[in-house]
């Protein structure tokens, strides 16, 4: 299960069971019997809207020195309402979103 799905009855995150039917998985509590479906489908987390666009944003890592290197990339969904300056960097760049934040090296 994803970090986000908790037992709305008990709060449990760890002992749920989902299985999965197309855009919807049905989830099981196995620590009360709460049974609840979990809708798939993209939303935009600001105003919940499903008009979302795909967009791709790199994962980076640290090479070499200070070099970073994408790793690899994950797919996230923009609102054109809450995201519209993102989305139009997206579409006119033709490049995967910059991470959120960047590898740093821990200092000991």
């Amino acid at each position: 299960m994803s970090a986000d799905t908790i037992c709305a009855n008990c709060g449990e995150e760890e002992n749920l069971r989902g299985s999965r039917d197309g855009d919807t998985i049905t989830v099981t509590c196995h620590s009360c019997g709460l049974v609840w479906d979990r809708d798939l489908t993209p939303k935009c987390g600001t105003c919940g809207s499903v008009d979302v666009r795909k967009a791709f944003q790199s994962i980076l890592e640290k090479s070499r020195g200070t070099q970073l290197s994408i790793q690899s990339m994950r797919l996230v969904y923009l609102c054109p309402r809450c995201d519209a300056d993102r989305l139009a960097d997206y579409i006119k760049s033709n490049t995967p979103l910059p991470p959120d934040e960047l590898p740093v090296t821990p200092r000991d």
